[in-house]
């Protein structure tokens, strides 16, 4: 249907939704800035000039634990990096200046999530030790990691493991706790873990045996917040570069 000249209703149509499509890559591009910018100069710590239209107007977010979170916020984040740029040019590695293992950097990383337990969807702790749960257990077919003991990287016994923190929504596995020959109490993601039950062990590749009793160590004995569980895995994932000397050279 012929609506102007050549114009129709087809045509009309396709510019319609070539508006609408621009308007939508509009919104999505300013609504994915609340978090992160504007961009920060990673030598001067300049700020970046974002415009005038690109930052949202802030926006409050209503969480489900009855707090508030507003973004964007006019307040810059406060971590102090421990290391040193290597190089002069933008976006090069940083040289630990401290220890490398809690540093936060390189796969040591860590965000910095709220210091509260993750919960379920009422309102509990989602993660918990199997000895403060009812109806949990290993099943029979697999290995039961209570009481092995867990060797590092070098072969070297690190501790002994004495609870199981179970993840009761996903029904899994999250970490092990595992009491050292000093006998601090310390996590270990399950992922970072490989049970051998023919040999009744658990076996550790991130670090050495050593190094169990410089794993962070949380605030409760009952429960683990986001922010704890960022800094335990991030531990274990630095030591898979920075545990030891001659994992940060050249295999060649």
């Amino acid at each position: 249907m012929t609506v102007i000249g050549n114009i129709d209703l087809a045509l009309i149509s396709l510019y319609v939704f070539w508006l609408f499509f621009a308007a939508l890559i509009f919104y999505l591009r300013r609504e994915d800035r609340r978090e992160g910018y504007p961009l920060e100069d990673d030598r001067t710590g300049a700020i970046e000039n974002p415009g005038v239209i690109w930052i949202p107007p802030a926006k409050t977010f209503h969480l489900p634990d009855g707090t508030t979170h507003e973004a964007p916020r006019e307040e810059r984040d406060s971590f102090d990096v421990p290391g040193k740029p290597v190089a002069a040019w933008p976006g090069a590695p940083l040289e630990p200046s401290g220890d490398p293992m809690k540093g936060g950097i390189g796969p040591g990383a860590y965000a910095l999530r709220r210091d509260v337990p993750d919960e379920d969807l009422e309102g509990r702790p989602r993660i918990l030790p199997i000895s403060k749960l009812d109806g949990f257990s290993v099943v029979t077919r697999d290995p039961d990691p209570m009481g092995m003991t867990v060797y590092g990287a070098d072969r070297i016994a690190g501790g002994t493991v004495r609870d199981l923190w179970v993840d009761r929504m996903e029904s899994l596995i999250r970490y092990l706790e595992i009491e050292t020959p000093n006998g601090r109490s310390v996590l270990v993601p399950m992922p970072f873990v490989r049970i051998d039950g023919r040999h009744n062990r658990a076996e550790v590749n991130a670090i050495a045996g050593g190094q169990f009793e410089d794993a962070p160590v949380l605030k409760s004995g009952d429960q683990i917040t986001r922010l704890e569980e960022e800094k335990v895995s991030a531990y274990y994932g630095g030591g898979l570069l920075f545990s030891s000397p001659n994992r940060r050279e050249a295999l060649i």
